[in-house]
């Protein structure tokens, strides 16, 4: 990785919620709000941010574990604030962030993502080895 990834580092993304960010199971929707599921994908990308500008060509981040308390609601169309701050960096390795949630009224959730940098290689190498024919 390039120098300069300092703990307290931030990003942020703004979104607003849409339909196909409802909580829903195999198409039915389940409660008309931004869902948990959606959450994770956006705390994963606001997480992925920190790390985009320090990775170096032969590099790659993965997703190594998400921690999440989805606290409340977040209705259709609402504006939902999302951000990460770089907690720990262990030897340019495993990076973790802190994320927090909020909308209008508040905080929504808040968690932890995980990620691991890898040579494209080596991920190259366990994805082909995981491969079923």
């Amino acid at each position: 990785m390039k120098s300069g990834m300092e703990i307290g580092r931030t990003e942020t993304i703004e979104i607003e919620v849409t339909e196909d960010m409802f909580a829903s199971f195999e198409g039915n929707v389940v409660h008309p709000v931004y869902s948990t599921v959606a959450m994770v994908y956006h705390m994963e990308w606001v997480s992925r941010k920190i790390i985009l500008p320090f990775l170096e060509e032969h590099e790659e981040g993965m997703g190594a574990a998400v921690q999440l308390k989805h606290i409340d609601p977040s209705p259709l169309h609402s504006k939902v604030k999302l951000t990460a701050t770089l907690i720990e960096n262990k030897n340019n390795q495993q990076v973790l962030t802190k994320v927090e949630a909020f909308n209008e009224h508040g905080l929504i959730g808040k968690g932890e993502v995980k990620q691991v940098i890898l040579p494209k290689d080596l991920i190259s190498q366990k994805l082909s080895s995981k491969q079923t024919y």
